[in-house]
């Protein structure tokens, strides 16, 4: 028997049980592709935020940050804000592993930058791995 009184099996005649059946969640969310696109745009806003606020910390404590360096981390905080908006269509994931990438390359900049970039590449790298899990 299920949790919902149903038998599991053939019954006694050998009958399946009539009603809706789906196939199995491998998940077991309600909503997989929901939950992974929530991910995803999550990961990108609160990139989006460190990028915004670390600006004057690292001009603060780090020194020597440019005016080349403030218009990349505005710009990339900018792209990270628009995929967080479009996450749910297929070539916002690959994007979102370019603005990874571009934000390494400003790494060029300065060197907390690259920090930053190397931290949110392994956090993207998770987000693709639970993913792939989840979405199959």
């Amino acid at each position: 028997m299920t949790a919902a009184g149903r038998p599991s099996g053939p019954g006694p005649a050998g009958e399946l049980p009539k009603g809706p059946t789906s196939p199995p969640r491998r998940s077991g969310l309600r909503n997989p592709q929901r939950a992974v696109a929530g991910l995803g745009a999550g990961l990108l806003s609160l990139e989006a935020l460190v990028l915004v606020l670390a600006i004057q910390p690292i001009r603060v404590v780090g020194g020597g940050l440019s005016a080349a360096a403030i218009a990349a981390v505005v710009a990339l905080a900018v792209v990270a804000v628009l995929l967080a908006g479009l996450i749910r269509r297929a070539w916002a994931w690959p994007a979102g592993i370019i603005l990874q990438g571009a934000l390494l390359l400003a790494g060029v900049l300065h060197w907390s930058l690259l920090v930053l970039g190397v931290i949110f590449a392994l956090v993207w790298a998770y987000a693709l791995h639970v993913r792939r899990v989840i979405l199959g």
